[in-house]
């Protein structure tokens, strides 16, 4: 297959970028490292009258450690989220996580922006950005806005960027003292979508109670979800395996809405859910109860 005509711009400025998107507002599709756009483009799926390619825009690629933030471009290869020793240092769960997107081939050209508004309910980094609590800055020609990650994701595919709005910063607060952190999924293959993924946080008082929990799910409904029931259920209490298995049949039944497809059904979604949150639980715990020494 081949895409529909198209009109293709390559602007060397972000400035410039914002204003073909102010004149094309709701015609033009931004190309990041266009992994998801282009086979969609492909297939037809998607047929944009014009695409504005932002690979030559290079103040959109960085990684910038503040005081207590990251911030990071949203032209940032993947790959780059792998190997910055700030990100392993301050976000350890994002540097855990990172290996599961995709393919190396993929991460290499694919962008931390572009999968972040694809807003694939099945792709690791919106539920990434859930569970760590970012910040996601997007311009249009006459300013710019933060959007909190729980209000950015509003659907399958679908996220809160206006149409001549574009994507250009993610900022993540450093993880707290005390906190535990894991990510799990299962996939067919490796780099195939993921059947079920969870990422997990657990942070620790000084007396080893729950201060904090994160569960967010991918593959688990229409978009990230973000399972705060089964996380309150560990608030303010000393962990116990009993409490672990309690969450995780809480999430995996109550509070995730997976879809099956053609490798799984929804029953078998649901189990592995149940599996991974034991799993990532445990795993959080043992860390936080590490950095509590």
């Amino acid at each position: 297959m081949k895409p529909a005509p198209f009109e293709y711009h390559a602007p060397t400025t972000l400035e410039q970028a914002l204003d073909l998107m102010s004149q094309h507002a709701g015609e033009a599709k931004i190309l990041a490292g266009g992994q998801s756009l282009v086979p969609a483009m492909n297939f037809r799926i998607v047929q944009p009258s014009l695409l504005i390619d932002l690979n030559q825009v290079a103040e959109l690629s960085y990684i910038r450690e503040y005081a207590d933030v990251m911030r990071i471009g949203a032209m940032t290869r993947e790959r780059h989220l792998e190997f910055d020793a700030s990100i392993a240092k301050r976000i350890p769960l994002l540097h855990e996580a990172a290996p599961n997107i995709a393919h190396p081939q993929i991460r290499n050209r694919g962008t931390i922006g572009g999968s972040i508004v694809n807003a694939d309910p099945a792709a690791e980094l919106p539920v990434l950005m859930l569970a760590l609590s970012a910040r996601l800055k997007a311009k249009n020609i006459s300013g710019e806005r933060w959007i909190n990650a729980q209000d950015f994701f509003v659907g399958m595919f679908t996220t809160a960027l206006e149409p001549d709005e574009i994507l250009v910063e993610i900022e993540l607060p450093f993880m707290p003292p005390h906190t535990g952190w894991s990510f799990m999924e299962v996939a067919p293959r490796a780099g195939d979508y993921a059947l079920m993924g969870v990422a997990a946080l657990v942070t620790l008082d000084s007396a080893g109670k729950c201060n904090d929990a994160k569960l967010v799910y991918l593959n688990a409904g229409d978009g990230p979800v973000d399972a705060k029931q089964a996380a309150q259920l560990l608030h303010g209490e000393t962990i116990t395996e009993k409490m672990i298995d309690e969450a995780a049949e809480f999430a995996s039944q109550k509070e995730i809405n997976p879809f099956g497809n053609i490798h799984t059904s929804i029953e078998f979604q649901r189990h592995l859910a149940n599996v991974l949150t034991k799993n990532v639980l445990k795993q959080a715990m043992k860390r936080a109860e590490e950095n509590l020494q």
